[in-house]
């Protein structure tokens, strides 16, 4: 049985497993539709300092089960909220690599909910996917995306140049680029660095709907 909570009630010093009580044994019997039955273990207790809305916003999305890839507050009280999804995690919006428009629905109610709650102040909210291009902000992106090829500014120039193209991979300390030859049949070059040598990095757009590792391997292979 599902318990709403009473028309107008105070929603402040309350937990959201109140309201739901068998949620708080089967989180899997989540409505994503109603915020009223979300995620039991984010809990708003009067003796718990106020979340600040990057606190609730980054709660809420990896509460839901996605990544918060990036976040922006613009002018005009725009924010911007970027998600992925987890690679090999199970979704109720349905079976992709990529984050569908059901996944940006169901985060976007979410967020209003616990915004309000927390008396976050804002004007608009935007939920979207990381595109094609995806921004590359954590060593645990660079990680994961490790074999697919990235674009990458460095903060400083390194032999004249910040802008870097190549294949991404982990070495020892640190990461590499490999880089096809300015002269075809010389030998690759290489650009090995540390992550808090790069101002910016993203994935090459590869647009198949393979996926993104599937393709790009694919490519490597046939020499293209």
């Amino acid at each position: 049985m599902i318990v709403q909570p009473p028309l107008g009630a105070d929603l402040e010093g309350m937990f959201l497993a109140q309201y739901n009580a068998a949620f708080a044994e089967n989180p899997e019997w989540a409505d994503f539709n109603n915020p009223a039955h979300f995620l039991w273990s984010i809990a708003f207790s009067p003796d718990s300092p106020r979340m600040s809305w990057q606190q609730a916003i980054d709660k809420t999305v990896t509460g839901l089960g996605y990544e918060l890839v990036d976040l922006e507050r613009s002018g005009g009280g725009l924010l911007r909220v970027t998600i992925d999804r987890v690679q090999g995690k199970a979704y109720p919006t349905g079976t992709s690599e990529f984050v569908v428009v059901e996944d940006c629905e169901a985060v976007t109610r979410q967020l209003q909910y616990v915004l309000e709650v927390e008396h976050c102040d804002y004007a608009r909210l935007e939920v979207s996917s990381p595109g094609l291009d995806r921004p590359l902000k954590r060593e645990a992106d660079y990680a994961r995306f490790a074999g697919l090829a990235i674009e990458l500014t460095l903060k400083l120039p390194f032999q004249g140049r910040k802008k870097w193209k190549g294949v991404l991979a982990a070495r020892d300390g640190g990461w590499r680029l490999t880089m096809d030859p300015a002269v075809k049949g010389e030998p690759e070059q290489v650009l090995d660095f540390v992550f808090a040598e790069v101002r910016e990095a993203r994935l090459v757009p590869v647009i198949d709907f393979k996926g993104r590792k599937a393709r790009q391997v694919e490519t490597a292979a046939s020499g293209e």
